[in-house]
């Protein structure tokens, strides 16, 4: 597979049709998981209304009511007029006080359950990416590990954590595993905040994710795999260690 089209992966799967269960939701969830990990960037104009109906497998009607949600969730803005359109809107940050009565929502069972969950997904694809993937086809990959070196706060970080492991999905040709990454890091990813505005713990992150890169790249496929779920347990380590003091 060829660069450009490993780049197009993770945003191949936000816009591949939806489930035929509550498509209004479905579409809701989709795009705004992607805005919400910045897969979508800021800014970034949609397509036009019948193009993304048509990409989603939904009517012009359904993708209006999602629109209108997304509006009112603060995730997409409209403009009218000649250049106007559907715009992506990137989300305020949580305040620290809300990222923790999140995280109090969940017991550390939960937690647990659900880093299993994501240790699964990430070490699969992995593994997957080592034994598909050429040298070539990693570019993306290691741009959004050098970001995270650079990113300053807690929200650019876990953005790009929940990115990275996205991306992974993508890199292992596997369209099912990208869109429940998507799904899992709109669940998890906001909580990372709480772990990643130690710069230690995001220069560890990111070194093990250019770890996870190399062993793909060598078509080392169980070291890969085995990597990328060690990265994904720490984290989970760290939000039930954080869970604890609450």
């Amino acid at each position: 597979m060829r660069q450009h089209e490993m780049e197009g992966g993770a945003r191949k799967a936000v816009f591949s049709p939806v489930d035929n269960r509550a498509r209004v939701d479905a579409v809701v969830r989709r795009i705004g998981d992607a805005i919400e990990l910045g897969l979508l960037a800021d800014g970034e104009q949609l397509p036009g209304e019948t193009e993304l109906a048509g990409r989603l497998g939904v009517s012009t009607v359904t993708l209006r009511e999602a629109l209108m949600a997304l509006r009112q969730q603060g995730l997409v803005t409209t403009r009218r007029g000649r250049g106007g359109g559907s715009f992506v809107s990137l989300p305020d940050v949580p305040a620290d006080d809300r990222l923790r009565a999140r995280l109090r929502g969940w017991s550390t069972e939960e937690l647990r359950d659900l880093g299993d969950h994501w240790a699964a997904l990430s070490g699969a694809a992995a593994r997957l990416a080592a034994q598909r993937t050429e040298p070539g086809d990693l570019h993306q990959l290691r741009r959004t590990a050098e970001e995270l070196t650079r990113a300053k706060g807690a929200a650019a970080r876990s953005r790009l954590y929940g990115r990275f492991h996205v991306e992974l999905a993508a890199a292992a040709q596997s369209a099912r595993l990208t869109r429940e990454q998507v799904a899992l890091q709109s669940e998890i990813a906001a909580l990372l905040c709480l772990v990643l505005s130690d710069d230690a713990y995001r220069e560890e992150v990111a070194d093990r994710h250019r770890a996870v890169i190399s062993a793909v790249q060598d078509g080392a496929h169980e070291s890969a795999g085995t990597l990328a779920e060690r990265c994904v347990r720490e984290s989970t380590a760290r939000l039930v260690a954080v869970r604890l003091t609450l």
